[in-house]
């Protein structure tokens, strides 16, 4: 499973290849998963944007039966090209309970380095029976809001937060679902967005195209209202109840222990 566009430096997409299999020689994990998760993968990169790659890996079971648990998270050095990191399964699928958006975004990222079909299949079916749309909400409505307010005139911030927006439009008029898609082109595209809103957000992409990473300038007042009309939506409406977590949890529970079981020896 790979997916690696032709805009993707392949010096680069080869050093991540490695960077990924030292950490499995180092750690002594498997990693299932590995994609691409920022500017690039959300569908506005800038001329100088780094690479967010990041990861989910399982540990040998023994790992597990631990009385000191192990950290459920690596991270590699930061530099100003490479962002790598990733989560231990276990952690994800507990966030995924709770409704953080993040891992279903990675599981949903258009740039993939290397995966495990039936592991990615197994846990979008998982999504989609136990996470709550509600919290999904409340997840983009967060991450939004605190954007919009922090934007201080600069396009990347003004960006995380028109991507959460179109996220919750998104989600607003596909009320049978809680998995959006990740990429904002695609968001745009399938969430009615009106034609001179889809315009502006295709020209402010290409504006960051050839801006700085972190370049200045003030976004379309257009854009702005809809963000802003978005996340005021969100916020006023009328909530569903909230999904039981302990049932979520134990369906979780049993895709983990599926999932590291097998890893015993003679099974």
């Amino acid at each position: 499973m790979r997916a690696i566009p032709d805009t993707l430096d392949p010096g680069i997409v080869a050093a991540i290849d490695r960077r990924l299999a030292r950490v499995c020689e180092e750690h002594g994990v498997t990693i299932p998963l590995a994609v691409e998760s920022g500017s690039r993968a959300w569908g506005f990169p800038s001329p100088d944007s780094d690479y967010d790659a990041r990861f989910l890996f399982v540990r040998p079971v023994d790992d597990y039966l631990r009385l000191t648990p192990l950290r459920d998270v690596v991270e590699t050095p930061l530099d100003a090209v490479f962002d790598l990191n990733g989560w231990d399964v276990r952690k994800a699928l507990g966030l995924l309970v709770r409704g953080n958006a993040t891992v279903t975004e990675w599981l949903r990222s258009p740039i993939v380095y290397g995966g495990d079909p039936a592991f990615v299949g197994g846990m979008l079916e998982l999504a989609d029976r136990i996470v709550d749309r509600e919290r999904v909400l409340d997840h983009y409505l967060h991450v939004g809001g605190r954007h919009i307010a922090d934007s201080g005139g600069k396009l990347k911030r003004f960006f995380y937060a028109l991507r959460p927006a179109a996220a919750l439009r998104w989600l607003r008029v596909h009320p049978g679902h809680a998995v959006a898609p990740m990429d904002l082109p695609t968001l745009t595209a399938e969430n009615g967005s009106p034609d001179d809103v889809a315009q502006a957000i295709a020209e402010l992409i290409e504006r960051k195209a050839v801006t700085r990473e972190l370049g200045g300038g003030e976004p379309p007042r257009l854009l702005t209202r809809f963000v802003e009309h978005e996340l005021a939506i969100a916020e006023e409406r009328q909530t569903a109840p909230r999904s039981d977590l302990a049932a979520g949890a134990r369906q979780a529970d049993e895709f983990f222990r599926e999932l590291v079981l097998p890893r015993i020896s003679g099974r």
